[in-house]
């Protein structure tokens, strides 16, 4: 080894013994002639003195060490002076004095500071060079909170009888949501492998072949347009159990994520444990969103029925024309400019409103351009049932619940960030359950699985099949924390009849379903078991918990928000002769 202990670990009962250390220059100060070279590894750092008693060649060699040079040094610990002590380092109370400084590596001029956090350098440079961003304390602390979360859901599920699977990179190209990334198989020449965009029907056959528990740190590959919390790879917790009901796995991840909250030495606690649990429908009409934050109120009211006689033109795209009219109180913001009514009515507009109204509750009254059509009566009748008071600003949207709902809550998200409503530590985990089996294409003019195909939809709900699709529920379910969806899952069909019988609603032709399925489908005819599973998002989840703005802090070699790797300039072009081998060729 070329360190005997490492940079984070000596104390002052290590006092007079002789070390050699091995690790990064992290700063370097030379103070008339004596060099104070803080040495960093991944363990910390140790601040080495080099007083100029030692030899001329080493004190030059000395004087050229520039930040991140990689150095070896051997010498003596000793007890800082008195009133030298450095409480912020757990080495603070010691110093190496080198006897021996050797440099194992110079390094370049750095194209940002390792010893900063980041915020200097724009995230291109970042990702060019991230080898080097790694270094930095922020990102090493990320990567280890990462290895911990992983390390305890292996233990977790080990200790509860879970096997860990390894399935194949190398699968077939199936529907489910996205586009597939593809693979040309150059052996059969003309036909291609597509990466998994999940395990899903690879889990479900395990449950075939009677693993019963089964778990992997899996990854998965989507072809979409990236953003802040997305990667086109990234990792996911898959799991799926046997002979379960719905409560069985919700009680499982709900029981892992508990436990593990604390454990992994984190600053977030928990908001409530149990974790609420609320429909779909709820969850939209409460909060104008599927994957609601509930670390704060300023939920969503339906003004309906206070408005229903009211004849104005912005109020007959709500009730009057089969819609609604909602409304959202923000918290002492009746003093908004025009200006900023106007930045909402834009944005408001940009989701798909027509507009809004307001409502200002100053001292001297309503005001706002809501006392156009509303009644002193009805202004009294919306303060009453939206709560609120003197300084408040109540603002109001019309139109078919669809548009309504997700317009307020995108607002209702506009404004936790604005007013800072939300308590960053905290961790709002909730349940959304009773999803729709089926939503309509109007594109496509069909209908689609709001979930996934495999998803066993609702039993008392079957008979609404022929008659009423969009009525039925499925036994989906998500996994929501702070506006984010971390997790998603479903109790699986396990019979071929039923699973027939949803492929033909969703137009899919049994031949089509015997070429993309066929395994699966044959597979249900050999005693396949009830089973159903979920697949927490690793990414997200480390995201949170180390509050940073998007997954790529936590994330060792990410994608750029365009999808490229700048650090390896890929995707890239390849030799043709690699295209001829495959039996491509480009049409661009």
């Amino acid at each position: 080894m070329y360190k005997t202990h490492t940079c984070g670990e000596l104390r002052l009962t290590h006092v007079d013994q002789q070390v050699t250390l091995a690790g990064w220059v992290h700063r370097r100060r030379d103070h008339g002639g004596v060099v104070f070279i803080d040495l960093r590894d991944r363990f910390g750092i140790t601040q080495v003195v080099v007083n100029p008693n030692l030899p001329q060649e080493m004190l030059e060699q000395v004087t050229n060490i520039r930040s991140e040079w990689v150095l070896q040094v051997t010498g003596r610990v000793q007890r800082r002076p008195e009133g030298m002590v450095n409480p912020r380092l757990p080495t603070g109370e010691i110093d190496v004095m080198a006897q021996s400084v050797v440099v194992l590596n110079p390094a370049k001029p750095l194209p940002f500071m390792i010893s900063k956090n980041g915020e200097e350098a724009d995230e291109t440079t970042r990702l060019k060079y991230r080898y080097l961003d790694l270094r930095r304390e922020r990102m090493r602390a990320n990567l280890e909170l990462r290895h911990r979360v992983v390390k305890f859901m292996r233990d977790y599920l080990s200790e509860r009888g879970f096997l860990e699977v390894e399935t194949p990179y190398l699968f077939k190209t199936t529907p489910e949501g996205a586009r597939d990334y593809l693979v040309p198989s150059r052996l059969y020449p003309g036909q291609f492998y597509a990466l998994p965009q999940s395990p899903q029907q690879l889990k479900q056959l395990l449950m075939v072949a009677g693993v019963e528990r089964y778990y992997q740190i899996a990854r998965c590959f989507r072809d979409e347009d990236s953003r802040g919390d997305r990667q086109p790879e990234f990792t996911q917790l898959d799991l799926e159990m046997s002979f379960v009901h719905r409560d069985d796995i919700l009680e499982l991840v709900e029981g892992l994520f508990t436990a593990m909250i604390p454990a992994v030495g984190t600053d977030k606690h928990l908001v409530a444990s149990p974790w609420p649990r609320i429909t779909y429908r709820e969850a939209m009409e409460r909060y104008g969103s599927d994957k609601p934050d509930l670390r704060f109120g300023m939920e969503l009211m339906d003004a309906s029925t206070i408005l229903r006689t009211n004849s104005a033109p912005v109020v007959k795209e709500g009730p009057a024309s089969g819609g609604v009219i909602k409304c959202l109180a923000a918290p002492g913001c009746a003093g908004y400019s025009r200006t900023s009514v106007d930045e909402i009515d834009d944005y408001a507009k940009s989701l798909g409103a027509g507009g809004i109204s307001v409502l200002a509750l100053t001292a001297n009254g309503p005001k706002g351009n809501a006392l156009k059509f509303m009644s002193t009566a009805e202004v009294d009748a919306v303060q009453k049932l939206t709560g609120t008071q003197t300084g408040d600003l109540i603002l109001l949207v019309a139109g078919p619940s669809g548009v309504v709902n997700p317009v307020l809550g995108a607002i209702r998200g506009w404004f936790r960030d604005k007013l800072e409503l939300a308590d960053p530590n905290e961790l709002a985990f909730a349940w959304v359950l009773d999803f729709p089996m089926f939503e309509w294409d109007e594109e496509q003019h069909k209908w689609g699985a709001a979930h996934h195909p495999f998803t066993m939809p609702q039993l008392a709900d079957l008979p609404k099949f022929d008659s009423d699709p969009a009525s039925i529920r499925s036994e989906a379910y998500d996994l929501v924390c702070n506006g984010y969806e971390l997790a998603s899952g479903s109790i699986r069909i396990h019979q071929r009849e039923l699973q027939s019988r949803v492929f033909q609603l969703l137009g899919i032709s049994q031949e089509e379903a015997k070429l993309k399925f066929g395994h699966l489908l044959e597979a249900f005819e050999y005693g396949a078991p009830p089973h159903g599973g979920i697949a927490p998002g690793i990414d997200r989840l480390v995201m949170l918990l180390a509050g940073e703005p998007n997954i790529r802090e936590v994330i060792a070699f990410p994608k750029n928000s365009t999808g490229r790797d700048v650090m390896a300039d890929s995707p890239s072009s390849v030799e043709p002769k690699q295209l001829k081998e495959l039996h491509i060729k480009l049409d661009l």
